[in-house]
């Protein structure tokens, strides 16, 4: 890395210019280089020296009104140089409609009015927070963890996918492509698409094919609990989940967050989520998680990755979680928020090319691999919506291929609107995937028309899936009731009649997020009938925690 990265600020008026670089230079100096410029072409001269000496930018403030390049303008050049720089237009109260539309034209992060006063409320805390995010995006000359794969191979897909998710920064070889991959595997002892990916660690560690759990211990994640007991164990780190281990550790229980694969669950995959409260510009699924980890972490949640919570059982007052490599973890208390899986999709030759071309969720570590490709998404709500926005950046083509007549059912209005402005990005309604086909990787889809029965084949090498939802509670037998489906029942949906469920040995009717166990509460996908929002699985997270104390005070 050549010295430190730099923010560059660019306003036309010279005494403005000097006010916001002392500004910048007082709060960030010590760790970034601060640069000025005084017109949209010498601030693109200035990034593009730094690129040609080989330095990062991590952020770039713009004046709106501007001669010959105004602010809008000089950001979508700036892109082409350097593409993750976070982005901020600076404009007087008379533009914000600008700024709202330059959200759509340069992915803006933020827009700030001017003047601030002061800037410790007003300028440096979302500075901090646009640096936060490139920092955990940025990418400098790597000397950490490297993962040589195949680009074929399912468990290098899964392997990569695993360390994005969970924020850990990598580099990829190509086992074929790459003539330093190709080195690395021979000095192995070779290696196929069955027994890649190789994964070395910066201690000089070489892992061959590691699972998750291998994977989790040698980047230092942790998978075994500090405690026996807990006040609060939450078992699922999406959303509801983390916002449960927030509010349960932040109002002083000792919390524990348990997670089968990574922070985010299912909305931790989306490109972009743009209905969220408090953030105008969106923010992706990843920084969501991200923010929230950090967030739970700060105030003392311990969390634990890779372990598969596989029984629940009561002793005494204790509630006690059963974990697949034999060990128990017991608790006062327990929220379940493991989530949704997305539903499997039963056509011939899927299954055996997952991994291979096949993908469920959004599989944001292949988009890259997918340049000017033709990409086919099956599903119809918002997580599809989002994964086709974010393809067509990459992508020849992006087909929505939706089983209903309409997106309106399913879709968020915004998404719809979105995806209708985007020219390569088509919508084939009542569509269906009935087969797959391919020797190493997806070469060919059958789809048919579910009205009219005919059928057609079509050449792609990626298909990713998001319909449906599965809930993984089998390991729930016996101890608290589902539904039909396998989602939690709770609060009110317990009762028939008026009557509470059997078993219920309480002098009250179960919370309503309590499940028929006391003192084992549901949030979010998993529980019965709820909405399928981010913003709503956040809020029952909070609430459960607030049951959680109501139960622990008549404990």
């Amino acid at each position: 890395m050549a010295g430190r990265p730099a923010i560059l600020t660019v306003d036309d008026d010279p005494a403005v210019s000097r006010a916001v670089a002392r500004d910048l230079r007082r709060r960030y100096s010590e760790n970034y280089r601060i640069l000025r410029a005084e017109s949209g072409r010498e601030a693109l001269d200035a990034l593009r020296e730094l690129a040609l000496r080989g330095e990062r930018a991590a952020l770039l403030l713009a004046d709106h009104r501007m001669p010959e390049m105004d602010g809008v303008q000089f950001l979508e050049k700036a892109m082409d140089v350097f593409p993750i720089a976070r982005r901020v237009l600076l404009t007087a109260y008379a533009d914000t409609d600008a700024a709202i539309r330059a959200i759509n034209v340069v992915d803006l992060d933020h827009y700030l009015l001017k003047p601030w006063d002061p800037p410790d409320e007003k300028l440096y805390p979302v500075l901090d927070d646009l640096l936060d995010t490139w920092r955990s995006q940025d990418r400098p000359p790597f000397e950490g963890l490297q993962v040589v794969g195949h680009r074929w191979s399912a468990r290098s897909h899964d392997v990569r996918d695993f360390l994005a998710r969970n924020q850990v920064p990598f580099h990829w070889l190509d086992a074929v492509e790459d003539a330093e991959g190709r080195r690395l595997v021979d000095a192995a002892g070779g290696g196929t698409p069955d027994t890649l990916p190789l994964v070395l660690t910066q201690d000089g560690r070489t892992l061959v094919g590691p699972d998750n759990r291998e994977l989790a211990a040698a980047i230092g994640l942790a998978t075994t609990a500090e405690l026996a007991f807990y006040d609060l164990v939450v078992v699922g780190a999406g959303p509801a989940g983390l916002g449960a281990a927030v509010y349960g550790a932040s109002e002083g229980l000792r919390t524990l967050l348990v997670e089968r694969e990574a922070p985010g669950g299912q909305a931790g995959q989306s490109s972009r989520i743009e209905n969220y409260l408090g953030f105008p510009v969106g923010l992706s699924g990843g920084d969501l998680a991200r923010r929230a980890t950090v967030q739970a972490r700060r105030f003392g949640v311990e969390m634990l990755a890779t372990t598969e919570v596989t029984g629940l059982k009561a002793r005494g007052s204790a509630r006690v979680l059963q974990l697949a490599d034999g060990g128990e973890i017991g608790a006062h208390s327990i929220v379940l928020a493991t989530g949704v899986a997305y539903r499997r999709l039963d056509a011939p030759g899927l299954d055996e090319l997952n991994g291979r071309g096949v993908f469920y969720g959004a599989a944001a570590t292949e988009a890259v691999n997918c340049q000017g490709a033709n990409v086919f998404l099956v599903g119809g709500a918002n997580s599809a919506g989002q994964a086709a926005v974010y393809f067509s950046r990459y992508a020849g083509s992006v087909t929505l291929l939706v089983r209903g007549d309409s997106l309106a059912r399913s879709m968020s209005q915004y998404l719809i609107d979105q995806i209708e402005r985007l020219p390569n990005v088509s919508v084939r309604t009542c569509t269906e995937v009935v087969a797959g086909t391919g020797v190493d990787h997806l070469e060919t889809l059958r789809l048919r028309d579910v009205r009219s029965g005919e059928a057609a084949e079509v050449e792609a090498s990626w298909l990713f899936i998001l319909i449906g939802a599965a809930p993984l509670t089998g390991w729930l037998d016996g101890t608290v009731r589902r539904d039909a489906r396998g989602f939690v029942l709770s609060g009110p949906d317990l009762l028939a009649d008026g009557q509470r469920p059997a078993g219920w040995d309480l002098d009250r009717d179960p919370y309503y997020l309590e499940t028929s166990l006391p003192g084992v509460f549901v949030a979010g996908d998993v529980r019965h009938e709820s909405v399928k929002r981010v913003a709503s699985a956040v809020g029952e997270g909070a609430m459960a925690v607030t049951l959680v104390h109501r139960y622990l005070e008549r404990l």
